[in-house]
C-alpha cells in the first residue's frame, strides 16, 4: 500500500528509475486523480522530481505532468523558478502548449524584475 501521493503514482504509472512497489490494491486513474487534486503543492513537486526529474523522461503521462503542473502553480503562483520548470516541460511535449509556455517564462520574468528592483531599492541595514 502506498503512503504518498509519489508512491501512487509509481505504482500506476511505473517508474523509469525505480522498481515499481508491490501493492495489493487495484488501481484506477480516477482515485489517483482524486489525491492529485487534492494534494498540497510539496507532496505535487515531490512527485514531480521524483518521476521526472529530467523534466522530459519519466512515465508520467504528459496529460499527469500538465494537470500537476497547473496544480502547483495555483498553490504557488508566485514562484519563477517553478513558472520556468513549467514551461520546460510545456515545450518538451509539442507546440500546443507553446503559447502558454511563453506567457509562464514572460510571468516569471517580470515577477524577477519585481524582486530585483525592491532588493536594489530596500535600505542598507547595517
Amino acid at each position: 500500500m502506498h503512503t504518498t501521493l509519489t508512491d501512487h503514482a509509481r505504482c500506476l504509472y511505473g517508474d523509469e528509475y525505480r522498481p515499481t512497489p508491490p501493492c495489493d490494491r487495484q488501481h484506477d486513474e480516477d482515485s489517483f486523480l482524486e489525491e492529485l487534486t487534492f494534494a498540497d503543492a510539496d507532496a505535487i513537486w515531490v512527485m514531480l522530481r521524483e518521476l521526472c526529474p529530467s523534466l522530459v523522461d519519466g512515465h508520467l503521462p504528459v496529460r499527469i505532468r500538465n494537470l500537476a503542473y497547473r496544480l502547483v502553480l495555483l498553490q504557488r503562483p508566485d514562484e519563477p523558478e517553478l513558472m520556468r520548470e513549467a514551461a520546460g516541460s510545456l515545450y518538451s511535449h509539442g507546440p500546443d502548449w507553446d503559447d502558454i509556455a511563453v506567457d509562464l517564462e514572460r510571468r516569471a520574468d517580470a515577477l524577477d524584475d519585481v524582486r530585483s528592483t525592491t532588493m536594489r531599492r530596500m535600505p542598507d541595514r547595517a
